[in-house]
């Protein structure tokens, strides 16, 4: 379970800072923290104008909290997703192609049936419960958590749709063996517990905003 960071006290930070052209979070973090590093607590503490950690712009005004005791896990998207490759039927037309035009056959071709459409199952492969447990709380924290992707793993070892902690995800039921390769469904019951059990939504409230 992750614990809600604590700042430091301070005296000598300002309370807002005005972003500058160039200006980047690690950038800020290094100039009033002297750690880079440090940029996640910039971005949770202006979460509310900023959408993806690597797109600030000059002239918004930051909010500079003091530096935390442990700093805040890194969201795990850091800008959105590059948009699909929209291909055309001229894509897939091959180069070499003659160019010469054919010649129509003195009698239709008679066309062959076309081959009956495969089966395909309808069974959900990943267990989903179909609803996110916590419902507009869960919704957020997966959005800001995972983007939605139920298998992501970050850097400082947060797993699935809600980005739990190794000892978060056993502390709720979760089998140890699945953490990393965990069914939607496992991770919804998971989160389901962590929502009932004492501290509920504030094992996440803290650090997504939500």
């Amino acid at each position: 379970m992750r614990a809600a960071w604590q700042e430091k006290p301070s005296t000598s930070l300002p309370a807002w800072y005005k972003v500058q052209p160039g200006d980047s979070l690690s950038a800020i973090a290094e100039r009033f923290y002297h750690n880079p590093s440090a940029w996640p607590v910039l971005y949770w503490r202006n979460h509310g104008q900023i959408r993806w950690a690597d797109d600030i712009t000059a002239g918004q005004v930051l909010r500079i909290p003091a530096e935390p005791a442990r700093i805040p896990s890194p969201p795990a998207q850091l800008e959105p997703a590059p948009a699909p490759v929209v291909r055309t039927v001229a894509d897939y037309t091959p180069r070499h192609a003659s160019s010469a035009p054919v010649q129509a056959q003195s009698a239709p071709a008679q066309s062959a049936p076309a081959p009956a459409a495969p089966t395909v199952s309808t069974t959900a492969t990943d267990g989903s419960l179909g609803v996110i447990p916590g419902g507009a709380f869960g919704q957020c924290v997966v959005e800001r958590e995972s983007g939605g992707n139920p298998q992501v793993m970050n850097s400082s070892g947060h797993y699935g749709l809600f980005q739990f902690s190794f000892s978060t995800w056993v502390g709720y039921g979760g089998n140890p063996n699945d953490f990393g390769h965990a069914s939607v469904a496992e991770q919804e019951q998971v989160f389901a517990n962590a929502l009932a059990s004492p501290g509920g939504e504030n094992n996440w409230a803290p650090y997504d905003g939500c």
